[in-house]
């Protein structure tokens, strides 16, 4: 038996559904019944999931697409269409930061004016190329799904879409200001979208991760000798819970924003996982 049976038989499209956050979201849904097209710019990740997904008895097929084009994602439209049918549920996954639209100090020095060593970037030389494609692939990379998905989610019942917002929406993080505003500005459109989209039954809600700990980042969170690394050490002093996240603690905010039993009065929040760190001072 299906803990949400209500998301039995819908089609939930991800985007980014080959990345660490987004691959567990897409099992998740499709655990509960749901059938889950799982798009990615890199196909072989995108695959992988959706393999997983059927050794599990689930459900999903896997399709490479780029968010940042609108004919692309019209292409991946068609093939969920023909595949699955419409769109029911669609997660607004894929996102990502840059080297290029990050600094290498947390603040800037005099000296680094003066006699900046080579190796330093400050908030100066950041690319405005870099901030671009940092800002276009968070904000314009969950708006163009939504203009190619959401026509066909408006003319059904019980339709929902998730952004995945960030602890840095809500106060930026030190050398990512590209990432940051970025994903303020996805959690401010999540708000737009609820109200925009209201009328036509389609509630529009965002999922707030804190720090996660992954395969992917464990090399920057955790020293070699398994001690948390500096700026590891400083999220976790922020943290109330005093550790990290693990990706499947994701799930229960996820599944309930998706299941009109549970939250079909809710549209235009964030919901924090975040084990605190957005509700503490610092002191």
């Amino acid at each position: 038996m299906f803990v949400h049976e209500n998301l039995k038989n819908r089609v939930a499209v991800v985007t980014g559904g080959g990345g660490v956050l987004c691959s567990d979201f897409a099992k998740a849904l499709a655990r509960q019944g749901a059938r889950v097209a799982v798009l990615d710019i890199n196909a072989q990740a995108a695959q992988k999931v959706a393999d997983e997904i059927a050794a599990e008895g689930g459900e999903a097929f896997a399709y490479s697409c780029n968010v940042l084009q609108k004919e692309s994602m019209q292409k991946a439209r068609d093939a969920v269409l023909e595949r699955f049918g419409t769109c029911d549920i669609l997660l607004n996954g894929a996102g990502g930061n840059n080297p290029k639209g990050t600094t290498t100090k947390e603040t800037l020095e005099k000296i680094d004016l003066e006699e900046k060593a080579p190796e330093i970037k400050t908030f100066f030389d950041l690319d405005p190329e870099g901030i671009s494609f940092v800002f276009n692939l968070n904000f314009l990379g969950t708006l163009i799904p939504t203009q190619v998905f959401a026509p066909d989610m408006a003319k059904k019942e019980n339709t929902c879409i998730v952004m995945i917002s960030s602890m840095n929406a809500y106060r930026p993080l030190t050398k990512i200001p590209a990432y940051s505003a970025a994903k303020a500005a996805v959690q401010n459109f999540t708000q737009f979208m609820a109200v925009h989209f209201a009328d036509v039954g389609i509630r529009v809600n965002a999922i707030a991760p804190g720090f996660f700990s992954t395969n992917q980042n464990k090399t920057l969170l955790w020293n070699e000798d398994g001690t948390p690394t500096a700026r590891t050490g400083k999220i976790l002093a922020a943290t109330p819970m005093k550790r990290l996240g693990n990706p499947e603690e994701l799930e229960g905010a996820l599944l309930f924003l998706c299941d009109e039993k549970y939250s079909g009065f809710i549209t235009g929040t964030t919901i924090a996982v975040d084990g605190g760190f957005s509700a503490y001072s610092g002191v």
